[in-house]
């Protein structure tokens, strides 16, 4: 997740930067959408069942495998989000940014999954992490003791919650929940690690390999790396289209 943080020099400090979590996160997310993408949504999966029951049964261990794997993706993604909004520069241009992505891949997020360009029953993980950006906002806003800042960080968190899950997105209530925990418990690892377990595995059991995602974000050495600040802005929804594409052309030839 494009994060802007504030050094730009080559660091001395042991660990991976930020470059490097992002570029982890990009491949686990792009071999997640592999299994999602192509073998779940090109109807190979009917195909190949159709063949051979031995095939189908390789088929769909070799999709649970990716989806494994891909489950590293969100969790970083969340760590990431949560850095930029501490040393970002500028938290509206990050949120607009944010924000004008959501529409921009919501078209191929909903051919690469669901096979037509408007679908309104699933929105992509963008707009968890622009939900999840806006409620940071609000928290930081109504930072401080008292009751006045008390309700109002519960009211950010709520209102965030609901409208992720109001909108179905990516992660939904637990996606905008765990960018939280990464936020409120920054500096408190072994509670932000505990805290953010429990909400991956309640979201879905097949989430606990997501937790294998502390174990980078544990090695950040605080570090920007190398500036790639639109890669993953541009590869979301780039490489869904590529996805989309190849579903589309494996199911003309097999079927």
């Amino acid at each position: 997740m494009p994060a802007n943080m504030t050094a730009t020099k080559p660091s001395t400090r042991k660990g991976i930067t930020g470059s490097t979590l992002k570029i982890i996160a990009i491949i686990t997310m792009f071999i997640d959408h592999i299994g999602a993408a192509i073998l779940e949504h090109s109807m190979i999966f009917n195909y190949i069942s159709q063949q051979s029951e031995h095939a189908y049964i390789t088929l769909r261990t070799t999709d649970l495998i990716l989806r494994l794997i891909g489950r590293i993706a969100f969790p970083i993604f969340c760590f990431l989000l949560v850095e930029g909004f501490f040393h970002t520069k500028d938290v509206k241009k990050y949120a607009l940014r944010l924000g004008i992505f959501c529409f921009i891949s919501e078209i191929p997020f909903d051919l690469a999954f669901f096979k037509q360009p408007f679908y309104f029953g699933h929105q992509n993980v963008f707009f968890t992490l622009f939900i999840g950006l806006l409620v940071l906002i609000g928290l930081k806003k109504y930072e401080g003791i008292g009751v006045k800042n008390g309700v109002g960080r519960v009211l950010c968190i709520l209102v965030g919650a609901g409208i992720a899950r109001f909108l179905k997105t990516d992660y939904d209530i637990f996606g905008v929940c765990v960018i939280i925990l990464f936020y409120l418990f920054r500096d408190r690892t072994l509670l932000r690690d505990i805290t953010t377990m429990l909400v991956l595995i309640l979201s879905n059991p097949l989430e606990i390999t997501g937790i294998l995602a502390l174990l980078p974000i544990h090695l950040y050495n605080g570090q920007r790396g190398r500036q790639t600040k639109y890669t993953f802005y541009l590869f979301y929804p780039v490489h869904l289209l590529i996805l989309y594409g190849i579903g589309q052309l494996l199911i003309h030839i097999l079927l």
